[in-house]
């Protein structure tokens, strides 16, 4: 069972990696790109498994979120800001992925 009260994101990339999801992610021109495999996603290839949000820790306007990311040939994380902080190319992204690629539960290990 995942940490309940993990303290930040890294407590919780740690579980994930643990389960298997090693990748890492960013967006680019409206593009997911896996950093280690250099592959491109567009929102339709993308499913959230379960995300996470925090406050930072020494910074409540600091506020990071968790995604759980598979895609047909990769799982992995990204951490991205969300409310006043946001990039708003990666929020733009996230906002695209389709609805049913987009799971209810709070994490996968429950």
């Amino acid at each position: 069972m995942i940490m309940e009260n993990a303290k930040n994101e890294l407590e919780l990339i740690k579980k994930y990696e643990e389960k298997g999801y090693t990748e890492s992610y960013r967006v680019a021109e409206n593009k997911l790109i896996a950093n280690n495999a250099k592959t491109k996603y567009t929102p339709k290839d993308v499913k959230i498994v379960a995300e996470h949000r925090f406050e930072g820790m020494s910074n409540p306007d600091d506020m990071p979120i968790l995604y759980v990311i598979e895609t047909k040939d990769t799982k992995g994380t990204l951490v991205a800001s969300y409310g006043a902080t946001a990039d708003l190319e990666t929020a733009e992204f996230f906002k695209e992925i389709p609805d049913e690629n987009i799971s209810t539960d709070e994490n996968i290990f429950m």
